[in-house]
């Protein structure tokens, strides 16, 4: 009997000592790997961090520190609000607060030629930015550029590149000196969160970003969105022109009575929003100062759709009409300048390839339409078209020169 209970409890010890053994083994390897994760997310930031550190300290940042003048140094009201260089090491919040800000006296006191801001929002490289650079050449002091690529894009074009170091910030740097593990886990569910949202409130983010960063700079009085597959179809001049001298902004928003229109309204968005304001519209537009101020301004609508348009609510589709119908519908044409094919149905629109593009193609897109334009009918309704394969790239530079009146 003794034995029996000796026996009984040498094999509950061996078992209750594999257990902990086991347990201690599991927990070794949750910590290792905790701790691997955190080291590899403290490096990254660390690096960042030295990045960011670098050119806040070099002539890349467009907002360096306050310095009081000096005998030897005047700071000049120019380089304060006409920045040269696009990096800066503000965050979101800090660039949209900074952007809002508008002067009560209209007329400058220094000479200002007004220029267009071309603001690419792009998956990483600009295939066709050769295209681009042969609309540009000639026209200098005449537009800026603003680049925004996702935050793990390695792109940077060329030196002799125009767009060249006009990659905006695309999120906000900071110090992994003094983030917490809370603020490390907030860090890790901010990245995640980004990944899922991408063509949800992460687009708009990226516009208004993009808009932010282009207002900083006070000679800017009309701002275009576009992508990595647009193209110009008329020469800068008219562009310019046509832009410049508008009335109004280009933006479309219209009333669609369809599932795909109505349909995605949420109730929850109410009072604030109402099905009566509900509008939807091309995500590429075109706006005038006053308009960008607008958008960039607004923290009364942009948290709604955040929190209420989720699929097959598609906030690049209804945000900026919704806002432009609520707050400045007097500012707007409700119609796009940058042309696009839906004929085909479905989610996306055509694809162009090398085979498609020819002066009769690319003639029909520029004058195959009537449109208002400054309270008179025109046939000159778009100024850019997409979405345009890498391989139109050979094909348009042989055209652009006669057909488009570019450079050669």
């Amino acid at each position: 009997m003794v034995g029996t209970e000796v026996s009984l409890r040498i094999r509950r010890e061996i078992r209750d000592g594999k257990f902990q053994v086991a347990t201690t083994i599991i927990l070794c390897l949750s910590v290792a790997f905790i701790v691997l994760v955190l080291g590899m997310i403290i490096n990254d930031h660390l690096k960042r961090f030295m990045v960011y550190e670098d050119l806040s300290a070099s002539s890349l940042n467009a907002f360096p520190p306050r310095v009081f003048p000096s005998p030897t140094r005047q700071t000049t009201l120019q380089e304060w609000i006409l920045p040269s260089e696009v990096w800066h090491s503000m965050s979101d919040e800090e660039v949209m607060w900074r952007a809002s800000m508008a002067p009560r006296i209209m007329e400058p006191p220094f000479n200002r030629t007004p220029k267009i801001a071309f603001m690419f929002l792009t998956r990483g490289r600009l295939p066709l930015a050769p295209l681009w650079e042969m609309f540009f050449e000639g026209n200098e002091g005449l537009f800026s550029i603003y680049l925004h690529t996702p935050p793990d894009s390695t792109y940077q074009p060329s030196e002799s590149s125009l767009f060249y170091k006009r990659t905006i910030p695309s999120k906000s740097p900071s110090s992994p000196l003094s983030l917490s593990l809370f603020s490390l886990s907030k860090v890790i569910q901010k990245n995640l969160d980004e990944l899922v949202q991408w063509g949800k409130s992460s687009m708009i983010d990226a516009e208004r970003r993009l808009l932010a960063n282009a207002l900083l700079d006070f000679s800017n009085e009309r701002f275009v969105l576009l992508s990595e597959s647009c193209i110009p179809i008329f020469n800068f001049s008219t562009v310019y022109n046509y832009l410049i001298n508008s009335n109004q902004s280009f933006l479309s928003a219209f009333d669609d009575p369809r599932p795909i229109g109505r349909g995605r309204y949420n109730r929850r968005m109410g009072p604030t929003i109402a099905l009566r304001d509900w509008r939807k519209g091309s995500q590429w537009f075109e706006a005038n100062r006053e308009l960008a101020l607008a958008i960039v301004s607004d923290v009364t609508y942009y948290p709604i759709f955040r929190n209420f348009c989720a699929p097959p609510c598609y906030m690049d589709e209804h945000y900026f009409p919704t806002l432009v119908t609520k707050v400045c519908p007097n500012l707007t044409s409700n119609q796009t300048v940058t042309w696009t094919d839906w004929s085909g149905g479905g989610s996306h629109p055509t694809m162009f390839k090398a085979n498609d593009v020819s002066e009769g193609f690319l003639n029909r897109v520029r004058l195959g339409s009537n449109c208002t334009y400054n309270g008179e009918v025109s046939s000159v309704c778009y100024l850019f078209a997409r979405k345009f394969h890498p391989n139109t790239l050979q094909p348009l530079l042989r055209i652009a020169p006669k057909l488009l009146g570019f450079h050669s």
